[in-house]
């Protein structure tokens, strides 16, 4: 039986994307949609008119749903095994709506960043640490639940070289200096709503230097006494700038390491890699993973942003460099791996694992 999941902020981008990727889902159905109050007991098709963002068609198995008021939690919750959360609201307010979903003993997938710095909230990338998902344990005591949890999934820009890293990590990456260049659905934009960003780019995104240096290290931190304890190494450096592609998070990464690897080595790492989501067959696992491309012009955004329905990091230009041990290109797409697709797979990851089964009658 599949299990039932409800999609808080279902009328926005992420929303949106989570509709499509549920579509026809093997272990998922869509059985409830949320939003906020002024689109609540509009079916959904009213609820989205004119503002549905993506290229491919609305689901018909969703057009008759009633949105739902994602503030009355009860109903929120109500009838549903799992909740995907991406609302646009303060954080405050977002930390305290998805805990109160958990204490009612309902599990939280979020695609939003407001518990990504709860000590017992474990942020998830599937491939690097599906480890830190027995962090849960001590956050259900907290809580005083049952079942009922969050879990979130990390910024979306660092999900293109993160895993690149993640690969090399024998080799003990100690310093990294990360450029990012973000497309417009990072905002929730389409050229249509932001038609200033034809032609143009942004050399600031506000708030997401911050996270693209310290998100990475709660990654790669450890559990120690109930709460995620973020790595000390490596030092990380960014600049994230807006840039006039829908679609597409690319990375420009310089890294030094303490035993510095091969330019052979560092390509058999990432040939190599393949992460718990592959070894458990997980439906949304992309295989493979991390893909090099040899050509000095690719990975191109319009052309690989897809790889592997768009689960995939493509990396390119590996290089030795005059300043660092090397640098390279990475490539994934922001509102698929980065966002929707991300929190799916993390879902699939709890399921196989065990933290997600159907909601008792």
């Amino acid at each position: 039986m599949k299990l039932r999941a409800g999609i808080v902020g279902g009328t926005g981008m992420v929303g949106q994307r989570f509709i499509s990727l549920l579509e026809n889902h093997p272990w998922f159905e869509i059985t409830a949609i949320a939003a906020s109050a002024s689109s609540a007991g509009k079916s959904y098709e009213e609820a989205v008119a004119g503002r549905w963002k993506l290229a491919s068609a609305m689901p018909e198995c969703v057009k008759r749903i009633i949105v739902r008021d994602a503030a009355k939690v009860g109903d929120a919750v109500s009838g549903v095994d799992l909740i995907f959360c991406a609302v646009d609201m303060k954080k405050d307010e977002i930390r305290a709506l998805e805990e109160s979903y958990a204490r009612a003993e309902t599990p939280v997938i979020s695609n939003n960043s407001a518990h990504r710095w709860t000590p017992d909230v474990p942020i998830i990338i599937p491939e690097v640490n599906p480890e830190h998902l027995g962090v849960i344990e001590y956050q259900k005591k907290r809580l005083g639940t049952k079942r009922g949890f969050i879990a979130v999934k990390p910024n979306c820009s660092i999900q293109s070289y993160v895993p690149a890293l993640h690969a090399l990590a024998e080799y003990r990456p100690v310093s990294v200096v990360a450029c990012t260049y973000q497309a417009i659905s990072g905002a929730g934009k389409t050229f249509r709503d932001w038609p200033e960003m034809v032609d143009n780019i942004i050399p600031y995104i506000g708030g997401e230097e911050e996270k693209s240096e310290k998100e990475p290290l709660r990654i790669w931190g450890n559990i120690t006494d109930g709460a995620i304890v973020s790595a000390a190494k490596p030092d990380i450096t960014t600049q994230c700038i807006r840039v006039p592609v829908t679609d597409g998070h690319m990375a420009a990464v310089f890294a030094d390491f303490e035993r510095k690897p091969s330019k052979e080595e560092i390509l058999e790492h990432w040939n190599l890699f393949r992460g718990r989501p592959v070894e458990l067959d997980l439906p949304s696992a992309p295989k493979p993973f991390l893909k090099y491309f040899e050509e000095n012009d690719r990975p191109q955004t319009k052309l690989d942003r897809d790889l592997e329905n768009g689960m995939g990091v493509a990396i390119g230009r590996l290089r030795e460099d005059t300043l660092h041990d090397y640098k390279f290109v990475c490539l994934s797409h922001n509102t698929v791996r980065g966002a929707a697709g991300g929190a799916v797979l993390i879902a699939e990851l709890l399921k196989a694992e065990g933290y997600l089964y159907s909601r008792p009658a």
